[in-house]
Formats: C-alpha cells, structure tokens, sequence
C-alpha cells in the first residue's frame, strides 16, 4: 500500500498558442465556459464544464463566470448542440438577432471559452478476489490502470469579435488499488487535475 501511495501520482502538460491579445476584464464583465458537443464516441463531461467554471469563479481575482447551463437555457436554442456558432464568425452573425444581443449585453460577456476532450482510461493491469465464507468474507490482489485526460479551450473575444487562442491540457496518471480484506482506491486523479491546470492557464492567457 506504501508503494501505492508513494505512486498514485498524475502529470500535466500545458500549451497554449495565441492568435491576438487579451484584456483583463473590466467590471462587471464575465466570461462563459462551454462544453463542444458533438455526436462523435467522446464527449466532454458536463463535470469538467463545471469544474473549470467553478475554478475561475474561485479564483483570487473572482472572475465572473455564467454557469453553462443556465447560459444555454436562457439563449435557447442557439446554443444547442446542433446550433451552436462553430466560430467567431457565426457568433457576430448570431448576434444580428436584438433578442440575443439584448441577452448578451445583460451578461456582459467578454470572453466565450469552448472546450473539447475527454477523459478515459488506457491500459489497466492486476487483479482482485473477493470471497465470502462461514467465517466471513475479503478481497485479496493488487489492480492499477492508466487514465488520460485530453482537453483543449478555444479562446473568443466577443468585444473585438477576434480568435484569441487555444490552450491544451494532457494529464496522465496511474491509479492502485491494493486489496488485503478491503480494497483500498488510490487515485491520481487526472480529470480534476486538467481541470485544475486548465483553469489556472485560462485565468493567465485572459490577463
């Protein structure tokens, strides 16, 4: 078990690339951070969504992010998978509509963040027993898997209506799971910390 936790580490790695400069938020200003759906095998998780909204929202600067969910309900139904503006483009043209650009400006979004990827899991090794009997029952045997977590944000400036850049972030951990009568999970915890790295990055490339 030692071992394990000596182990149950993850890494991460950052790149960021951008296209034109950024502002620091003025007051009042918030930024939206949404999920790229699409219809393809991997999907990113509403979770992380959160995770990286939530992170910037506590952030010491306290920026000001609009909850996913409540941004899609209130601009319903341009912002549904099928409809969602694929780039800036779209999103001027979108904003044409008075309805939506009222709703716009009662957000006073600065900044649209698009993020894509996904979490899953690529190798595992081990096993694990578990047996009950008259005198009672426990598990028995060592289990690990690797998990990789693959997430890129598309930057939007919707004030200068420009790209801004993309940031990326892959995390790979290796996780344990000792078992002597009680299994016991040691994570690495790789999705919460893309989430965690992300938003740090975000919170810098928007400064």
């Amino acid at each position: 078990m030692l071992c394990g936790l000596c182990g149950c580490k993850s890494t991460t790695v950052i790149d960021e690339y951008r296209e034109a400069p950024t502002a620091s938020l003025s007051a009042g200003e918030s930024v939206v951070v949404l999920g790229r759906r699409s219809s393809s095998q991997h999907e990113i998780e509403t979770d992380f969504i959160t995770c990286v909204g939530k992170a910037l929202t506590n952030s010491g600067e306290g920026m000001r992010v609009i909850p996913e969910q409540e941004f899609i309900d209130s601009m319903y139904p341009y912002f549904e998978t099928s409809t969602a503006p694929m780039d800036v483009k779209n999103l001027d043209t979108l904003v044409q509509n008075p309805a939506i650009a009222r709703k716009f400006a009662d957000f006073d979004i600065h900044y649209f963040i698009w993020i894509d990827g996904f979490t899953e899991r690529t190798d595992s090794n081990g096993s694990i027993t578990c047996a009950v009997g008259p005198g009672g029952g426990g598990c028995f045997g060592f289990a690990t898997w690797d998990d990789e977590a693959n997430y890129e944000a598309s930057v939007w400036d919707f004030k200068a209506l420009n790209f801004s850049g993309k940031i990326s972030a892959e995390t790979k951990g290796t996780s344990y799971m000792p078992a002597v009568f009680i299994p016991v999970p040691l994570l690495a915890r790789v999705q919460a910390n893309a989430c965690k790295s992300m938003a740090e990055q975000i919170r810098s490339f928007l400064q």
